[in-house]
């Protein structure tokens, strides 16, 4: 029998210093009974989407992201070493889109039921996945505020389409999951929402800061005013991040790209601000597309978020 040289398993042939962890090597799948700090979970759903998307491929992507990121900060000067314990993907059959956003609200549900960690991390799939996530979330947790990164209100009818990624917000609201004080949105951008649907959040009570007011009043000050707000009236607090908040230099795997919104540092600055509050429990990611992407650019800045919610966890 010949013996092979230099060969080692497929994918595993990649170079190694001794004295650098990669942030992908922290993840473990979750086993019953385990539990930790920070959990992540896979809903590959992007059928829903008004516009053509293959947000369904951004869990893995995202996840081969991190390993574009060492575990120490300097920033911080500490290096994660906790494992990061993965629930996996939900399973979304081919066609039942219905089914496939019922599965995503049960599957969410056992995975929070078990406790298995403090902070959470959804990885989507497109915006539409945030309504299964975020009720599953507010029936474990109590009351929620949530703060909404993104370019649109998300609070488009149901007649005209169903339950797609433009609808999340508006089912919640309209089945009481949330209440509209505690609904924050940040980054809403000009030329980009129907009057209707402005009309409606602010009828309903949510905060509206429009991507001038992010430039005129700061991240920093619109952040910090409403994690104090919610959280005197809230018992956890979600972070629903949409890639789409982020101008099209920055994210140019989102579907609906677009210029004049805000570039990664502010994004990143306004998640680390709000994750710095203890009632800050879970956040999602959504509206990537790796199809479209460029090297990676914007699964490295979803990785890049998880890792800067982490930080302020840790």
């Amino acid at each position: 029998m010949t013996a092979l040289r230099h060969f080692k398993p497929a994918g595993k042939a990649i170079f190694k210093d001794r004295h650098t962890i990669k942030v992908k090597e922290l993840l473990q799948p979750w086993e019953e009974g385990t539990t930790g700090e920070f959990a992540i979970a896979g809903v590959p759903l992007s059928k829903p989407s008004i516009s053509h998307s293959g947000a369904s491929f951004a869990p893995d992507a995202i996840r081969s992201a991190l390993q574009s990121y060492t575990t120490y900060s300097a920033e911080a000067g500490f290096e994660f070493t906790d494992h990061i314990m993965d629930f996996g993907d939900i399973y979304m059959d081919p066609t039942d889109v219905s089914g496939n956003q019922q599965r995503a609200y049960e599957g969410l549900h056992d995975a929070f039921i078990t406790e298995a960690a403090k902070w959470w991390m959804i990885l989507g799939g497109d915006h539409s996945i945030s309504h299964a996530s975020i009720k599953a979330f507010q029936e474990q947790y109590g009351k929620i505020g949530v703060i909404q990164f993104d370019a649109h209100h998300d609070l488009r009818n149901t007649e005209d389409g169903g339950p797609t990624n433009g609808t999340p917000f508006r089912r919640l609201l309209e089945e009481g999951v949330i209440k509209g004080d505690h609904l924050v949105q940040i980054g809403i951008r000009d030329f980009t929402n129907a009057k209707e649907y402005h009309d409606y959040a602010l009828n309903k009570g949510v905060t509206v800061y429009t991507m001038d007011d992010v430039w005129q009043f700061t991240i920093k000050h619109i952040v910090e005013k409403e994690i104090t707000r919610l959280g005197a009236g809230v018992d956890a607090i979600y972070l629903s991040v949409d890639i789409d908040v982020l101008d099209q230099a920055f994210a140019p795997g989102c579907p609906a790209i677009g210029p004049g919104g805000m570039d990664s540092k502010t994004l990143l600055d306004g998640i680390n601000l709000a994750a710095q509050n203890e009632k800050v429990q879970a956040m999602d990611i959504v509206e990537i597309d790796p199809t479209i992407d460029f090297r990676n650019m914007t699964s490295r800045v979803a990785a890049y978020c998880m890792l800067n919610f982490m930080k302020q966890k840790y």
